[in-house]
């Protein structure tokens, strides 16, 4: 049941990923590994038990510690994965432990804290200078210069905005006032990003991390090459619809790319798909996995949090766009297949997926349990702890199992464990982690559930690791926030894109996409979001867009930025797997991503391909006909846009017939008066000319 992969020693071949991902290669078996290793399984223990309300922290406090582990581990964890001397080893633990030193001070003077807001003492302005300085320096070493960079340069804004000409200065804030509201309160480093790393998204990744340890990747793999292993192209089939499945449950799309892409790019190169096109295709379709409901990368949860919706209605906005987007990376492939004629795999080696269905389907049970509760209205704390709870429960429940006689008596303890299981509707969570906790007992005794309960173990700390660099992106982010909320500097760019948009939307819109990508260059999904989301999204609410779309719009485009050059972080990931140039696979990623671009201007001038009210054709022919009319409209528009690009439909394509399906999908986008006209007109005329083509070459064959 259990497939593992111990994270003590990677594997011999594996590429060297230490550029994209400083975490690769952590917890080696040396005290200093095994000491970072058991810190970070505290961690996650924390986390679970703050989550269960097993210990009941108040909410600053949480956020506080969180902090804390996440500056603890990350120095040291750096340092050991560069192999790093020991003066910066030492250096390394110093800087954690003054991360520690901070939590333990909020911890410790919580409430006078609280009753001093505003009139900081001078040892308040000194830690909160060194819980600034530790979480830049933190963000600096795990992820690069980027984000601390823009940080940096909203938090100068607060402390020198004031000599700036207008309409760009503010009134002025001194020293002492910026630090107590960037380092104490809920406003800067510990606002509402720190709040859902400190919830949601740590519960989501060690629920993702338990999946991955139980053998879900293998079962998303199986299932993928049953389906469409043997098809046309079927191996860069094969890598979407994996990589597709697993964003369903992964926080990172570039963590993503660097998992499954282990299997499917070399598969990919060996069956004739050039190394570029490979590394593009994982990486458009591991990014997309954070579109994908039910986590979406956990940005799901923060923009229910920051817009005050339901769960819902975010998945609702995403779901039609998230299948689009698949469905324009699998035409890419297909096409690419028939241009280079490559054949699928055959037929008799791939695995069934009923079969790996009907073996493995307990794995699918958490991950329905959990979007059963997300959209009953429970809240995503609860959805992700109970989530976890039972992919706990399948994985020392399954090693149990397979102790006892085959038969009767191992499906009566099943149905015991359901019953269990299912008695947190009625009692709370309290029977699943009494349930827990004997199963860990019984395993305890036994050969093979202690080997599982280490696997669990493991799962643990490498759920923490994984939560590093998402945590200390949510914390350097908060700055940024805590600058909006201090100085209005949002209003600002936010006018200045509402008198664009006030002559035309459309370049409104250009210029939003283009300060995404530019922000989102090197910076994970969630902060680019919070950024990009507080700057636009109000702007784009003025100019009329209705408030999901014109978030969606920009959480697309923070996603699109880890595929645009030159800093393509997902591309840059792929690149030592699949090896070549991560430029190259950047330009690759683009063509395949294509409709990634289109689809959230579309949405702005049709809302109702996010299921959304408004908008002039809901209005003129009704919601449900509008959502028909814009689906059918963005299919056709993908499938033109995918022959233009790739050059080939049941043949080659000549340059005049590519670009002739190139502006009629652009004139489809465009949603301007006739230009719809004009795009069915140019479509009917593409699809003529190609069916002439088409039969002239079966003539001559």
């Amino acid at each position: 049941m259990l497939h593992d992969q111990t994270p003590h020693q990677a594997p011999a071949d594996r590429p060297d990923l230490g550029l994209h991902d400083p975490l690769a290669e952590s917890f080696p078996q040396s005290f200093e590994g095994r000491l970072l290793f058991w810190i970070a399984l505290v961690f996650s223990v924390f986390q679970i038990a703050t989550a269960a309300h097993i210990v009941d922290f108040a909410s600053q406090i949480v956020r506080a510690i969180h902090v804390g582990f996440l500056i603890l581990l990350t120095f040291p964890l750096v340092a050991l994965a560069r192999k790093s001397g020991p003066a910066v080893k030492t250096a390394a633990w110093f800087l954690g432990g003054l991360g520690v030193v901070v939590a333990f001070y909020q911890w410790y003077e919580y409430t006078e804290l609280l009753l001093r807001a505003g009139d900081p003492l001078t040892r308040d302005i000194v830690l909160g200078v060194i819980a600034l300085g530790t979480v830049f320096a933190a963000a600096w070493v795990i992820m690069g210069p980027a984000l601390p960079i823009i940080s940096g340069a909203f938090l100068a804004y607060c402390l020198f905005g004031e000599y700036l000409p207008a309409p760009f200065d503010h009134r002025g804030y001194d020293f002492a006032q910026v630090i107590d509201h960037m380092a104490y309160g809920t406003e800067g480093i510990y606002g509402i990003p720190i709040f859902v790393s400190s919830s949601f998204i740590f519960l989501f990744i060690l629920f993702g991390a338990f999946l991955e340890k139980a053998g879900m990747i293998q079962l998303f793999t199986d299932v993928s090459l049953g389906m469409v292993g043997h098809k046309r192209g079927g191996a860069a089939k094969v890598s979407v619809i994996s990589s597709g499945l697993m964003g369903t449950i992964s926080g990172s799309g570039v963590a993503n790319v660097v998992t499954t892409g282990q299997f499917t790019i070399p598969l990919m190169k060996k069956f004739g798909y050039r190394a570029a096109f490979a590394g593009g295709v994982e990486s458009t379709s591991s990014m997309g996995g954070q579109l994908m409901p039910p986590v979406m990368g956990a940005v799901a949860f923060i923009m229910a949090e920051t817009l005050g919706v339901e769960y819902y209605e975010v998945v609702q906005a995403a779901i039609i766009p998230a299948m689009l987007y698949f469905a324009s990376a699998f035409w890419m492939v297909h096409l690419e297949a028939g241009r280079h004629n490559l054949v699928g795999l055959p037929k008799d080696e791939l695995p069934s997926p009923l079969k790996a269905l009907r073996e493995q389907w307990f794995l699918v049970l958490p991950l329905l349990m959990l979007i059963y509760l997300l959209f009953s209205g429970y809240t995503p704390l609860f959805a992700g702890t109970v989530g976890l709870a039972l992919t706990v429960l399948l994985i020392l429940g399954g090693s149990i199992a397979l102790g006892l006689p085959a038969g009767v008596i191992r499906v009566i303890f099943w149905i015991g464990l359901g019953l269990v299981a299912a008695a947190f509707l009625q009692f709370g969570i309290m029977v699943i982690l009494a349930a827990v906790l004997a199963l860990i007992g019984w395993n305890a005794f036994s050969k093979g559930g202690r080997e599982t309960l280490a696997i669990c173990r493991d799962a643990l700390a490498d759920g923490a690791k994984t939560a590093l660099p998402v945590g200390v992106a949510c914390a350097v982010v908060g700055i940024i926030i805590g600058t909006m909320t201090l100085t209005g500097a949002a209003n600002t760019f936010g006018q200045f894109i509402v008198s664009v948009g006030a002559h035309s939307l459309f370049l409104s819109l250009v210029l939003t996409m283009i300060t995404c990508i530019v922000l989102g260059m090197g910076i994970p999904t969630i902060p680019n979001y919070i950024i990009t989301s507080s700057i636009a999204g109000p702007a784009l609410l003025e100019l009329g867009v209705p408030l999901i779309v014109s978030h969606m719009f920009v959480f697309y485009f923070g996603i699109l930025a880890d595929l645009t050059p030159p800093v393509a972080l997902a591309c840059f990931a792929a690149a030592p797997i699949a090896k070549e140039n991560g430029l190259k696979i950047s330009m690759e990623a683009i063509k395949v991503a294509a409709a990634g671009f289109v689809i959230p201007f579309m949405a702005v001038y049709t809302p109702a391909l996010m299921l959304q009210d408004g908008g002039p054709l809901a209005d003129q022919i009704g919601y449900v006909p509008a959502v028909i009319y814009i689906v059918a409209k963005v299919v056709l528009a993908i499938g033109l846009w995918g022959a233009a690009v790739i050059g080939y439909l049941g043949g080659r394509l000549s340059w005049p017939m590519r670009a002739l399906a190139m502006v009629a999908a652009f004139t489809l986008v465009a949603a301007l008066p006739v230009t719809d006209e004009i795009g069915f007109g140019l479509s009917a005329l593409f699809a003529f000319l190609a069916w002439r083509q088409m039969r002239a070459r079966a003539t001559a064959a």
